[in-house]
């Protein structure tokens, strides 16, 4: 008996349908990519089943791909306006990158893990190509094209790295990510620049995996 192919154009219409529109995203422009871009396509072969999964997805090295939902209200979060320019750090397989912009934003997306680096210029190439992929230290953002108008982090951190709030426009620049310490609920937070450091407010929660770069880094006490 042949078997009958996944209908991923449907999954994706389920996923906007039964995930996204009924959990406080509204931005249209959010919820027509969510419907247009194939998400299977950041994802290995073996995954591409599970790409509409109301879950987190693992990638392998600590790394997901984040619950459609949880990156659709990090996005909405950012309130990006056509022509700013974002950094997406920690950009994984590419697809944050990819809803931003198909919001109309400038993208730079940098990733330091070699796989997730092929796995999102195949699908970026493919799906956003305007999206600038870029491979560095996440902790150190890319300051070469600093400053920019938002961030996002693609994960949980405990703290953001100092460097990240430096590369922000002063006026108006925003950062959004997941705050999470250990044995607490991650709390999604919108940081803002200040002159003593960035002013973070808690929004709403979320738990997903922390950045496994971004973790402080242990050592020996004397």
């Amino acid at each position: 008996m042949d078997r009958v192919p996944f209908d991923f154009a449907e999954a994706r219409n389920r996923m906007v349908d039964g995930q996204i529109r009924p959990n406080r995203v509204s931005d249209p422009r959010i919820l027509a990519a969510m419907r247009q871009i194939p998400r299977e396509l950041f994802l290995p072969p073996a995954l591409r089943p599970c790409a509409y999964i109301d879950e987190d997805i693992q990638l392998g090295g600590g790394r997901v791909l984040m619950e459609p939902l949880a990156i659709a209200r990090l996005v909405q979060l950012l309130a990006a306006t056509d022509g700013e320019r974002a950094l997406v750090v920690a950009a994984g397989a590419g697809y944050g990158a990819a809803l931003l912009a198909a919001c109309g934003v400038r993208v730079i997306a940098l990733e330091e893990d070699p796989g997730l680096l092929s796995l999102a210029q195949a699908a970026l190439d493919t799906i956003a190509p305007s999206v600038r992929l870029v491979s560095g230290p996440l902790a150190a953002g890319w300051p070469a094209e600093a400053p920019y108008d938002m961030i996002l982090l693609e994960g949980a951190v405990r703290q953001v790295p100092p460097a990240l709030g430096q590369q922000l426009r002063a006026d108006g620049g925003r950062l959004a990510t997941v705050q999470a310490q250990p044995g607490a609920v991650g709390q999604v937070v919108l940081a803002e620049p200040t002159p003593v450091g960035l002013r973070a407010l808690p929004i709403f929660d979320c738990a997903t995996p922390p950045i496994p770069a971004l973790l402080p880094k242990t050592g020996f006490v004397f």
